[in-house]
């Protein structure tokens, strides 16, 4: 059966045994967009969590998925679904709160050297100054950067549902006018702030959010190792975070 076709048939069911079964078949279909996404966040997260454990955390963001999409908006299911199924597998992942503390730890030390170095230089600091800086070499701040890079991902999310109340991904967690205009205008500053960013950091935001692609897939685009997409990725994002002080 054609996508199209299966969909019809799914809005227009009012049996909710013969709908859960056409659930079902949607399911099994769109079941390989999970195990690539699961793929691609597992070379983050091996160390700390199962395959398994990903795709079940998957498969919960492309039901959701499913009981969410609107077809009269012009969008593909596959996009909707792919954030998602990509949001869930965050989401639960922060629920289980891994994240040493030690990684934690230098994410803020970087966050505050760069916000001082940015006020005090009025322009972006290098690993340079930022070593300088923290008395540390600047092999080590790439490092710093590398290990922080997932958590950043995360504390950036976390400062705009806690400090703005809203999900970038979805919708506001008040729905009221105020709430949405809040949320339009922390869209258009989150848009300035990539904006500042410059040319190969605004490329490597968009092929990892709005691509999907992996660390790897994107330095091999780049002609850059993995780890160095990782720290301008990591630094990228502390730089925005920044933006939004």
């Amino acid at each position: 059966m054609k996508n199209e076709d299966i969909w019809k048939k799914y809005d227009m069911e009012v049996d909710s045994n013969t709908k859960s079964e056409i659930k079902k078949e949607i399911i099994i279909k769109y079941i390989s967009l999970v195990k690539i996404i699961s793929g691609r966040l597992y070379n983050y997260y091996a160390s700390n969590i199962e395959y398994e454990d990903l795709m079940s955390y998957g498969v919960i963001g492309l039901i959701d998925a499913i009981d969410k999409f609107d077809r009269t908006k012009n969008i593909k299911f596959e996009t909707y679904a792919s954030i998602r199924i990509r949001g869930s597998i965050i989401d639960q992942i922060r629920n289980l709160d891994w994240v040493p503390r030690s990684i934690r730890q230098k994410s803020k030390v970087l966050k505050d050297a760069y916000e001082v170095l940015d006020q005090k230089l009025g322009r972006e600091p290098s690993n340079a100054e930022i070593a300088e800086y923290l008395g540390k070499t600047e092999s080590e701040i790439k490092s710093m950067f590398d290990e922080t890079s997932i958590f950043n991902v995360m504390s950036i999310e976390d400062d705009f549902k806690d400090n703005y109340k809203i999900q970038l991904k979805d919708e506001t967690i008040d729905s009221s006018p105020e709430a949405s205009a809040i949320k339009n205008d922390t869209l258009k500053e989150l848009q300035l702030a990539i904006e500042k960013l410059s040319e190969r950091d605004k490329i490597i935001i968009n092929l990892y959010y709005y691509e999907g692609l992996t660390y790897k897939e994107i330095g091999e685009i780049l002609k850059i190792s993995e780890s160095r997409v990782s720290q301008i990725h990591s630094k990228a994002i502390v730089k925005m975070r920044n933006q939004f002080k």
